[in-house]
C-alpha cells in the first residue's frame, strides 16, 4: 500500500485536475494499492491536517474541469518560518502530519514559490515529487508549464476581440496581460493576436519609441494600434532605479502600468486610449486540449517516479521530451525571456515594436 499526499498551491490555473488525474490513473493502473490524501487549500491543508481520502471515482470526469478540486491558497515562502496565528511552526506541523498519516510521498503542484517550499520539505526529509503549474511559464528547468497554453488562448482571444472595436473607433487599445515578473504570456498572446507593440518586463520600454510606432502606423494609414502590455512591464527610467526604490514606487502606484502608459500616450499625442484588463479570466475555464494532454503526460511521469521510489524531482519538459529535474536546481529560480531570443528577433522582423 502506497499512501500519497497531494496538494495544489499558489494561484490556480487550468489543467491542475488533469495533472492530478494523470498521477492517480498511472498508480492505480499499475496494480499498486494506493491511498490518496488530498490536502485542502494548499500547504495550509498540510499544516492543519485538513484532508479528504480520494478514490478513483474522485478523479473521473475531471480532465476537462478548470481550477482545482482540492482548492488552493498562498503560503508565502518568505513567511514560512513565521508561526501561524495560533502559534504553530508551519514546517514542523507539515512534517508531523506527514509522519502521522504514514505518507510515502507528497505530490505538489505549483509555481515558483510552491517549489521553494517543496524543496524545503525535501531538505527536511520528506519524499516529494512536483509538477510545474503556472500560467506565467516562468519555472526554471522546464520549457513549458501547464496552464500556460490555456492562458495564451484566452489572452489572445481578448486581443482578437479588441481589434474590431479599435478599428471601428480608430483608437489606441492597451490589453494588459498577466505574467508576474516575466513576459512569456504577453509575448505569445501578443504575437498570436497581432499586437503592434508588445511591452514585457525583460525589455524596458521607452515611451517615445512606443509613440513613434503609433505615429508610424498613423502615417501608413492604420486607424488603430494594439499594445499588449505585461503586468510587470517597466520603463527604461524605472529600470534604472534600485530594486528597493522601484518597489516603493510600485507600492505607491494607484493604477497598473497600463494606465500610466495610456496617460502618457494621451498627454503626448492627444490620441484616445482605452485599457482592457482580462485579469483572472486568463486563469479560468476549461484547459485547452494541449494542456489536457501535457498535464496528463506530466502526471503519468510523476506516477512512474513514485512507483520507482525516486523522489526529489520536478517533472519537466525539455526539447519536446518529459524530463526529471532535481528540485534543488529548480527552487528559487525564474525563467525569463531572453531579450536576444530568436522569437524576439522574429517578432521584430514582423514589424512588432518592443519599445526599445
Amino acid at each position: 500500500m502506497k499512501r500519497i499526499g497531494m496538494l495544489t498551491s499558489g494561484g490556480d490555473c487550468q489543467a491542475l485536475n488533469a495533472a492530478m488525474r494523470g498521477v492517480v490513473k498511472t498508480l492505480t493502473h499499475s496494480g499498486e494499492d494506493v491511498e490518496v490524501y488530498g490536502f485542502q487549500d494548499g500547504y495550509k491543508g498540510l499544516i492543519y491536517c485538513n484532508f479528504q481520502i480520494l478514490t478513483g471515482r474522485d478523479f473521473s470526469g475531471i480532465l476537462t474541469k478548470g481550477g482545482t478540486m482540492l482548492g488552493t491558497s498562498r503560503t508565502p515562502f518568505k513567511l514560512l518560518d513565521e508561526p501561524t496565528p495560533e502559534g504553530l511552526n508551519k514546517v514542523e506541523e507539515m512534517k508531523r502530519n506527514y509522519a502521522k498519516l504514514g505518507l510515502d510521498c507528497l505530490v505538489i503542484l505549483g509555481g515558483n514559490g510552491t517549489h521553494k517550499t517543496a524543496n524545503r520539505l525535501q531538505e527536511e526529509g520528506l519524499n516529494v515529487v512536483t509538477l510545474p503549474k503556472t500560467i506565467d511559464n516562468d519555472l526554471w528547468g522546464t520549457d513549458m508549464t501547464f496552464g500556460f497554453q490555456s492562458a495564451v488562448d484566452i489572452a489572445t482571444n481578448a486581443i482578437d476581440c479588441i481589434h474590431t472595436t479599435a478599428s471601428s473607433h480608430g483608437r489606441v487599445f492597451i490589453v494588459e496581460v498577466m505574467g508576474h515578473k516575466v513576459g512569456w504570456l504577453t509575448l505569445n498572446a501578443g504575437m498570436a493576436g497581432g499586437a503592434d507593440i508588445i511591452l514585457i518586463p525583460e525589455i524596458p520600454y521607452d515611451i517615445k519609441k512606443v509613440i513613434d510606432k503609433i505615429e508610424e502606423r498613423d502615417k501608413n494609414g492604420s486607424r488603430f494600434t494594439i499594445i499588449a502590455v505585461a503586468e510587470g512591464a517597466i520603463s527604461k527610467e524605472d529600470a534604472k532605479l534600485s530594486k528597493k526604490d522601484y518597489k516603493k514606487k510600485v507600492e505607491k502606484r494607484k493604477v497598473s502600468v497600463s494606465y500610466e502608459i495610456a496617460e502618457e500616450i494621451f498627454k503626448r499625442t492627444g490620441r484616445e486610449v482605452r485599457v482592457t484588463v482580462p485579469g483572472h479570466m486568463q486563469r479560468g475555464g476549461s484547459p485547452c486540449p494541449y494542456d489536457r494532454v501535457f498535464a496528463s503526460r506530466l502526471g503519468a511521469e510523476a506516477g512512474k517516479l513514485i512507483l520507482e521510489g525516486k523522489y526529489g524531482f520536478m517533472v519537466g519538459y525539455k526539447n519536446r521530451e518529459i524530463v526529471r529535474v532535481s528540485l534543488e536546481d529548480v527552487a528559487g529560480k525564474l525563467k525569463y525571456v531572453d531579450p536576444d531570443a530568436r522569437i524576439i528577433q522574429e517578432a521584430k522582423l514582423l514589424g512588432i515594436s518592443f519599445g526599445d
